[in-house]
């Protein structure tokens, strides 16, 4: 009798062990995980640092374009959020210059806004946005939208690290130096135009539905608008030329070798 008291009694203490070590490794993770915070209204700040540290984030802010850009390249964060409407530099502007930082590759940038016009939504993905999340929003699902591009943002580091290249008619892709040869021409695209490009050309002719897509390129987990891949084959047509990509009305898009 005794002796089944002492085997319950180590099951469940190993249970509780258990439970505590990932309760460690859980937070440890989330530690790793950098979030730079940008937006001119400080009591914004304080409420969304105080939420995201109580998860157990590394959180940084800045209050305007300029801090932000200096911040990230410093911090190399994970994610950014960050504001559209800012004095001087505003959110679209700095969201530009920060893709023009090779270091800020794998970092994740979503606008977390008020503004939720089409137009405003649509000029946050061609300054290379990968998300637009419109406030208010209740912060536990803030939270869940944050741990989603989190998710995204590993799995880009993972890939980048990879040394692979493709090629297809005139067009080179260097995965690792993250730019695309035109022609001998060296174009350096925003990270999504990238990654879909480099989707496409992965399997020419191969027709990819606009679910696929976004799974492939944005993350099953993540909500983007429904212009987001149309705004982003128009970029890259504008770029590479009309020939390469070709839409099959209501089914989806492939790349056509030049």
């Amino acid at each position: 009798m005794s002796g089944n008291i002492v085997i319950v009694f180590i099951c469940r203490i190993r249970q509780k062990c258990l439970i505590l070590m990932a309760f460690i490794e859980n937070a440890m993770t989330q530690k790793m995980h950098k979030i730079l915070l940008v937006d001119d209204e400080l009591d914004i700040l304080e409420f969304l640092s105080y939420n995201l540290k109580k998860e157990g984030y590394d959180v940084f802010t800045a209050s305007n374009g300029d801090e932000a850009v200096k911040t990230a390249l410093e911090e190399i964060p994970n994610l950014i959020l960050m504001d559209v409407m800012m004095p001087g530099k505003d959110g679209v502007e700095t969201c530009e210059e920060m893709r023009t930082h090779s270091r800020l590759d794998n970092t994740v940038i979503a606008f977390l806004t008020a503004r939720s016009e089409d137009y405003s939504q649509i000029a946050g993905f061609e300054a290379g946005a990968d998300d637009y999340i419109n406030k208010p929003i209740k912060p536990k699902v803030l939270q869940t939208r944050i741990k989603a591009l989190l998710k995204r943002s590993d799995v880009s580091g993972k890939e980048s690290k990879e040394k692979t290249s493709i090629e297809s008619g005139d067009l080179y892709i260097d995965k690792e130096r993250f730019v695309v040869i035109k022609n001998n021409e060296e174009l350096t695209l925003p990270k999504k135009e990238f990654e879909l490009l480099a989707l496409l050309m992965s399997k020419p002719e191969k027709v990819f539905g606009r679910e696929e897509i976004f799974n492939l390129v944005w993350g099953e987990d993540i909500i983007v608008g429904d212009r987001t891949i149309d705004v982003h084959i128009r970029k890259l047509r504008e770029k590479i030329g009309d020939k390469y990509i070709k839409t099959l009305k209501g089914v989806g898009y492939k790349f056509v070798a030049g």
